[in-house]
């Protein structure tokens, strides 16, 4: 055997993590409002970018009308429905397909009612003002509520605000001013009162505070008797407040301590402060059928143009190395628009696929959630699960049930006596109100929460009955009866 260098030919196949592909993982994972960020820099870097006007990307043309002057717009996901293919080719390729012998001059003929006149607005681009406090709480009533009545009073609500972000009537004075029966307003108010910021709308500094210790499964019994005698916390006089809360001095600190750490007047931020509340990426209601719609919010959806007018100017006498550039910046934004499409697309593929298999939990509650995987969503959608897991990652959908993040529907399964599956977050909830429904002279022991659920087919242990009620930060069965014992001595 000759024993020598020689040349040999291999053929193999790898998966190359291209920039394209890289920056679409990323995408994907982002939620609306950090693709808006995302945007915003891509206008800065890319010329032949801007961003698309609501109104003319939402235009319909009339018959015999004009079609607006706009050639190329991303497509309006709200509904998943295409308006215009940004594919100029009419091939949809994938998101890590090479563009580096792909050259478009833009010279086929389109043209933009824009050119270069278009681009003395661009400053005005940069930054929007921050929306103030009453614009954050109109964009949370529209959200929260469908029902142009309930709607309406909310709007009358946040008209009442004083400059602390408490009511500045009573809300009995404000429902008869708006002639509407006082359970019907204070419905909507609670709902309004864990609006961010938190506690707004509380009509005095005690249900400012208990607000946000509720929100923080702070308020024990303890804790109640002190926000209803704030008047010795102002005299300072942690003898009688020990005394009617039945703590010792230690307890006594920490309880002050946290409530030092709440607002007690949300609504002091200035306007010019930027208010961040929780923005939903994905909308849902009930249609007229009775099934259940959903849509991107279109109020944090970005939509992007192609100047492809301006290319076509700017081409026709550019020399060889600025047309090199142009062509690396159209790929570049015809890619953009395409993961856009794809990345709402895939958004609503899987919220959809939640929905269907949590519709039981929006009809009738949470007691009704059902086990879920990202498996399972990644088989039915013929996804990989990864892709599952960056689409619901940092996304939040807002439900006629109130307002989630998408990975609170995927929850553990807890095997039935009779066969049927529970998922966790419901055999929570179910501890949840069995210990809320504990008769007054006696507590239920883990031991005895195990019991009943398992005479329910919840097939459970005492130790995970345990670790579901720490983690909801509910005492133990001793904590409890010395706190219901200090309730009756009171």
């Amino acid at each position: 055997m000759a024993i020598g260098p020689r040349l040999d030919l291999r053929h193999t196949q790898s998966l190359v993590m291209t920039p394209q592909l890289r920056q679409a993982i990323q995408l994907l994972q982002f939620n609306n409002t950090e693709v808006s960020q995302f945007i915003e820099e891509e206008l800065l870097r890319n010329p032949l970018l801007e961003r698309a006007d609501p109104e003319i990307s939402g235009t319909v043309a009339q018959a015999g009308g004009e079609p607006p002057s706009i050639d190329t717009v991303l497509a309006r996901t709200d509904n998943v429905e295409k308006v215009v293919d940004p594919d100029p080719s009419g091939m949809h390729l994938p998101l890590d397909a090479d563009f580096s012998n792909v050259y478009d001059p833009g010279g086929s003929g389109e043209a933009s009612g824009g050119g270069l006149a278009d681009d003395n607005d661009w400053i005005g681009q940069i930054a929007d003002r921050p929306p103030g406090l009453q614009e954050s709480l109109e964009q949370q009533a529209r959200l929260a509520f469908s029902d142009p009545i309930r709607r309406q009073i909310a709007l009358a609500l946040i008209m009442a605000l004083d400059p602390a972000g408490r009511l500045a009537e009573p809300p009995e004075r404000i429902a008869e001013m708006l002639g509407v029966a006082t359970d019907i307003l204070e419905s909507v108010r609670q709902i309004m009162l864990r609006f961010e910021p938190t506690g707004t709308f509380a009509v005095d500094l005690a249900e400012c505070l208990a607000v946000q210790l509720e929100e923080r499964n702070r308020l024990d019994p303890a804790m109640s008797i002190l926000l209803a005698n704030l008047d010795l916390l102002a005299r300072r006089d942690h003898r009688a407040l020990m005394e009617v809360c039945g703590v010792d001095a230690e307890d006594l600190r920490d309880m002050i301590a946290e409530i030092r750490q709440l607002n007690p007047k949300p609504g002091a931020t200035s306007d010019a402060a930027v208010i961040t509340p929780v923005i939903p990426d994905v909308l849902m209601r009930l249609g007229p059928d009775g099934q259940y719609v959903l849509e991107l919010n279109p109020e944090t959806m970005p939509r992007v143009l192609i100047r492809r007018g301006f290319h076509a100017q700017i081409a026709a006498r550019a020399s060889r190395e600025t047309k090199q550039f142009l062509s690396e910046r159209v790929q570049s934004a015809n890619w953009l628009v395409r993961a856009l499409e794809s990345r709402a697309e895939t958004i609503l593929r899987v919220a959809d696929e939640i929905v269907v298999h949590q519709e039981a939990f929006f009809r009738l509650g949470i007691g009704f959630l059902r086990p879920l995987t990202l498996r399972e969503v990644a088989a039915a959608l013929e996804i990989h699960e990864s892709t599952v897991s960056r689409v619901t990652s940092n996304k939040v959908i807002a439900t006629p049930r109130g307002i989630f993040e998408m990975k609170f529907f995927f929850t553990t399964a807890l095997a039935g006596a009779n066969g049927e599956s529970h998922s966790a977050e419901s055999v929570r909830h179910r501890i949840a109100a069995l210990i809320e429904a504990e008769p007054s002279g006696r507590v239920l022991s883990d031991d005895a929460l195990a019991q009943l659920l398992q005479k329910e087919g919840v097939d459970i242990a005492r130790r995970t009955v345990a670790k579901y009620r720490e983690a909801m930060r509910i005492p133990g069965s001793a904590q409890r009866k010395r706190e219901k014992n200090l309730l009756a001595g009171g």
